[in-house]
């Protein structure tokens, strides 16, 4: 009966892992940290001043959060006002403002990736730069 408990969990965390196979590359930087690895605007500033591979793409990366943030603005207040206008119920009210912030968010990141041209540089990566350079900088270790 162990064994098919180990099967089930091992075919689990293999579907899972097919799935999240980005966590691994965060996985040093989250797993296991005593201390929280913290930075600052000048830091990040600094990082895409000195490292010309990879400061293109996570200034790009950082751009492209202020599209999402204004999405998330505008679709929050457009679907939160449509749903009071029409129903003046407050739980709905509320619920469409949650919705509209996460379909706002989801459209503007769109936009921003499209109009940055996100897709053609690996920000993922230049996120793991980044976050090795404050790892060396600030000499925490996890």
């Amino acid at each position: 009966m162990a064994e098919t408990g180990d099967s089930v969990f091992g075919s689990l965390k293999e579907f899972v892992s097919d799935r999240f196979w980005f966590v691994e590359k965060y996985h040093k930087f989250i797993d296991g940290r005593h201390k929280p690895l913290s930075w600052s605007d000048s830091d990040v500033d600094a990082f895409i001043a000195c490292d010309p591979v990879h400061g293109p793409a996570l200034k790009s990366a950082r751009e492209v959060t202020k599209f999402a943030a204004v999405g998330s603005v505008l679709g929050a207040a457009n679907l939160a006002g449509i749903a009071w206008k029409y129903s003046k119920s407050p739980h709905g009210t509320a619920l469409s403002l949650a919705a509209g912030a996460v379909f706002g968010w989801t459209f503007g990141h769109e936009i921003g990736n499209h109009y940055h041209q996100l897709y053609r540089m690996d920000s993922m990566g230049a996120q793991v730069k980044f976050l090795e350079w404050v790892e060396s900088k600030k000499g925490v270790s996890s």
